[in-house]
Parts: C-alpha cells; sequence; structure tokens
C-alpha cells in the first residue's frame, strides 16, 4: 500500500442504505399487515426475523466488513466459495433442510431459518473478483481467462439448479459476467458465454415447466387469469390503483388476501398502491443514486480486485431490485425475486448489508495506489 493512509468510508453511499433500510422496514411493517388476514401467518414472527436478523444483525455485520481491509479476502477466497457452497448443499441434508413451493433453499436450525444461498453470494464474488483479478493480464486466453471462469459458472450453475434455485443462479451469472467483462475479456469471448447463457435458460425452460409458465404468462397475460398469471394481475390492479400519490401508508387493499407474497417479490406492488406514482418514483431515484454511487466507488479504485468486488456485489444488489420493479409492473416476466432492503428475509438484509460493508471498506482506499 502508498504510504498515504485510508480516507473514511463513502458516506453517501452509507447515508443511501440507511435511507433504503429504514423506510424499507416502515414499507415491510405495512405489507406485514397483509398477513393478518391469512391462517397460518403470523405478524410478529416476520416483524421480529426482519428487525433482529436482517437489520440489527446486517448492521453489525456491515460494520464489521466495512473495518477488514477488502485485500484480505483474497487468501482465503477459494475457502469462502468452497464453505459456502457446501453449506447451500446442506439444504439436502436430512432433517436439517426445509422445503417450500417445491424447493429446498432453507436450513432449518429450530429457533429459526435461514437461505445459505445468501452467503454463497458473497462467496461468488469474492473468488470471481480474486479468479479474475489474479488471471487478468491472461484474461484473453481460452486457457487462463475463459476457461476457468466458466468453470466457477458451471459449478454455480449445479448447485443453485438442484434446489432449484434459477433466479438467484441467473443473478449470480449476471454479476460474474460484469466482472468478466470489467475484467477486460474479449468481446468474442462474452459473445459466445451470452449465447451459451441463452441456450441454458431455453434447456432449463424445457425441462422445468414453471419457467416455462413463467415466460408464456409474460407473452399473453390474461391466459390463465386464475392460474399462472393471477399474481402480475394483482399486482397491476395495486401499482394502478395507488393513482399519482397513493392510498395513504397501511391503506394497501390488495395486501390482505388478494395479491401473493404481499412481503415478498410483491412488495413493490403494496408500495406503489400505498404510495403511488410519486412514492414510487422517489424509490426508483434512490437505487438510481445507490447505484451511481457504487459504481463511482468501483471506478475510483486503483486495486482491479477491489474494482471486481464492487462491481459484483453491486450488480448483484442493483439488478434484483430493478428485475423485481419491472417484474411487478409487466415489463420482465416474473422472478420470484425479493425487492433488496424491502421484502421479508433476515437472511437476505443481513448478506445484502454484509456484502455492502465490503464495498465501503473498498471505498476507503480509493484513488490511493495500491500494489497488486
Amino acid at each position: 500500500m502508498s504510504n498515504r493512509g485510508p480516507k473514511s468510508f463513502d458516506s453517501t453511499l452509507f447515508i443511501l442504505v440507511a435511507v433504503l433500510v429504514i423506510c424499507g422496514f416502515f414499507v415491510f411493517a405495512s405489507a406485514s399487515l397483509g398477513l393478518l388476514a391469512r391462517s397460518g401467518a403470523s405478524f410478529s414472527s416476520v416483524a421480529f426475523s426482519q428487525f433482529f436478523f436482517g437489520i440489527i444483525g446486517g448492521g453489525l455485520a456491515m460494520v464489521i466488513m466495512s473495518n477488514i481491509y477488502y485485500r484480505n479476502w483474497r487468501q482465503y477466497a477459494f475457502y469462502i466459495f468452497l464453505a459456502t457452497a457446501l453449506l447451500t448443499l446442506a439444504v439436502f441434508i436430512p432433517g436439517l433442510g426445509m422445503s417450500l413451493g417445491g424447493a429446498t433453499r432453507w436450513l432449518d436450525l429450530g429457533f429459526t431459518s435461514f437461505q445459505p444461498s445468501e452467503l454463497f453470494k458473497i462467496g461468488f464474488v469474492i473468488y470471481v473478483a480474486t479468479l479474475l483479478s489474479g488471471t487478468h493480464r491472461q484474461i484473453e486466453t481460452w486457457t487462463y481467462g475463459v476457461l476457468p471462469f466458466l468453470g466457477v459458472i458451471l459449478v454455480t450453475a449445479i448447485i443453485m439448479l438442484a434446489l432449484p434455485d434459477t433466479d438467484t443462479f441467473l443473478l449470480m451469472a449476471m454479476a460474474g459476467a460484469a466482472m468478466f467483462v470489467t475484467a477486460g475479456a474479449k468481446w468474442q469471448h462474452i459473445a459466445l458465454l451470452a449465447i451459451g447463457g441463452v441456450l441454458l435458460i431455453t434447456a432449463v425452460a424445457f425441462a422445468r415447466p414453471y419457467v416455462m409458465d413463467r415466460i408464456t404468462t409474460f407473452t399473453n397475460p390474461g391466459s390463465d387469469l386464475q392460474g399462472s398469471g393471477y399474481q402480475i394481475q394483482q399486482s397491476l390492479i395495486a401499482v394502478g390503483s395507488g393513482g399519482f400519490f397513493g392510498r395513504g401508508y397501511g391503506q394497501s387493499i390488495q395486501k390482505f388476501e388478494y395479491l401473493p407474497e404481499p412481503i415478498g417479490d410483491s412488495i413493490f406492488a403494496v408500495y406503489a398502491e400505498e404510495f403511488g406514482f410519486v412514492g414510487s418514483f422517489f424509490l426508483v431515484l434512490v437505487l438510481a443514486f445507490f447505484t451511481f454511487r457504487g459504481f463511482k466507488i468501483a471506478t475510483q479504485s486503483n486495486d482491479l480486485f477491489g474494482m471486481l468486488l464492487v462491481v459484483g456485489f453491486m450488480t448483484l444488489i442493483v439488478t434484483q431490485a430493478f428485475l423485481n420493479i419491472a417484474a411487478m409492473i409487466g415489463i420482465v416476466p416474473l422472478a420470484g425475486l425479493p425487492l433488496p432492503f424491502i421484502s421479508h428475509g433476515g437472511t437476505a438484509l443481513l448478506a445484502t448489508l454484509a456484502s455492502l460493508g465490503i464495498v465501503l471498506n473498498v471505498s476507503k482506499y480509493r484513488n490511493l495506489n495500491l500494489r497488486s
């Protein structure tokens, strides 16, 4: 490292994250009221999980990660990737894994459950950043550039598609692709990988009917209004009924029995119904500033490893956020992705804030000349 010491972390990004987390919890609390009209759902349990594990646990994780020198992660990258991959596969252990909706994605610890794939995303970004920063001078070759990267993607695909969690895998693949491009990959190789990705998605769509249902519902949303098209129809009703200024905080009607997953991937529809076009525009604006600030930190890094870490984590979070919003207004097919900072998921919020802690640590060393 240079003889100049690190700066303070990026306060603007920190403030934007704080706004998203605090406002997100109030939106989540309002959406959670819809559980009171549904049998088998507990408002207090989901609120406790979101606050204790997500906000408190995630806040502590962000503070801790922001104080760990980010370059130290390189020497443990493979072991972190391996450990989080094995932890994700642990959901298949009888008595430990928990299934819901036909997918086995959670570990049941008795007092709580969590989704290990959220930690796997962190391990994936750290390992890919380490791999690409170590081979970037040979990134344009098949042997040292394309094949090692492709190997990591294939291993990740096998694990995530086995759960199955197609949506999270696609997010990880997009983050990996963004890092691959940032590291200086040849456009010919990027195009070939993109074609391979399209072929893989096509194969998955034919192999798994629910993926094909999402695509056909997107192209013809009125074909099955009581089946596969029900969620998007109810979402559009919620968004449309919000009008310009919304019904008011806590006044959503669709969250009571009509809208599927009001605290999950449909939470933006609840938000739009209560805060209208103005509130939705504000949320998108905050996310846009968050995106700009995060990638600005990446461009200010003189260390490729730090740049790749930021690009990977920001791509994961931002892509998920905008895909969720786009799906709720019918721009892209429904993907079942929660809205970062807002949707229910203590593990997801904890992992998101932990990854942003690493981004904040990278921001401490921006514009400093670091030896590779």
